[in-house]
């Protein structure tokens, strides 16, 4: 049960190290364009959900995956996928608002 709520408590610093990843770095540091961590993002998001797909069919077909196990791959899965929806939300409202201003 433990392990299951570390692993729980690893997703949000897993997302934060992508978000630490874009603030800016020491002045002449190189840092990745923001369009790149997006997509590295987006990646992370589709791992998580492969991972879910394959502990449930694990738990299925009788594999040795745990009830917990899948449980927590969902979870994580799931929640990866509520932040990627927020972020896409907020940046569509960000484009809307500056589409509207008036010069």
């Amino acid at each position: 049960m433990s392990s299951a709520i570390a692993s729980i408590a690893s997703v949000p610093a897993q997302l934060s190290s992508v978000v630490a990843q874009s603030t800016p770095q020491a002045a002449g540091a190189p840092t990745a364009p923001f369009s790149d961590l997006l997509t590295d993002a987006a990646g992370q998001v589709s791992d998580l959900e492969q991972q879910a797909h394959a502990a449930v069919a694990g738990l299925m077909t009788g594999n040795g995956v745990d009830v917990h196990q899948a449980m927590i791959a969902t979870e994580k899965a799931s929640m990866a996928f509520e932040l990627a929806l927020a972020v896409r939300n907020k940046a569509v409202q960000a484009y809307q608002s500056v589409m509207s201003m008036q010069f």
